[in-house]
């Protein structure tokens, strides 16, 4: 199993990302994907989640702000963040799993800082 992340970076207060995750090594349409973040001293939050069948979860800090996505001929999982802040600086990592079920492969993260 490999997730790997890419399109982190630094943006402005206001700004957007759209972060991606390339998975392989397991069967993506049938897995429940994840988004962490953890800021230096925090916790690790999920984020935000996509089911297998399409149900979503969002974080409340969040929520009308990150949109998931999936793409799964390409087996990529998305995460466009608009709006951002100085509190969604953080690493972002996509896992298998996550909602529903724990979260049982890790990608490295790519880092977003807002600043």
């Amino acid at each position: 199993v490999q997730l790997v992340e890419s399109g982190g970076g630094l943006v402005q207060p206001g700004g957007s990302l759209r972060p991606s995750c390339a998975a392989s090594g397991f069967t993506f349409d049938e897995s429940n994907m994840g988004w962490y973040r953890q800021a230096p001293g925090n916790e690790c939050e999920l984020v935000s989640g996509i089911s297998s069948d399409g149900t979503i979860y969002y974080a409340d800090s969040v929520k009308r702000r990150f949109t998931v996505s999936r793409d799964n001929a390409m087996n990529t999982l998305y995460l466009q963040m608009n709006s951002l802040k100085t509190e969604d600086t953080a690493m972002y990592y996509c896992v298998r799993g996550g909602i529903f079920i724990e979260e049982d492969y890790w990608g490295q993260g790519t880092q977003v800082t807002v600043s």
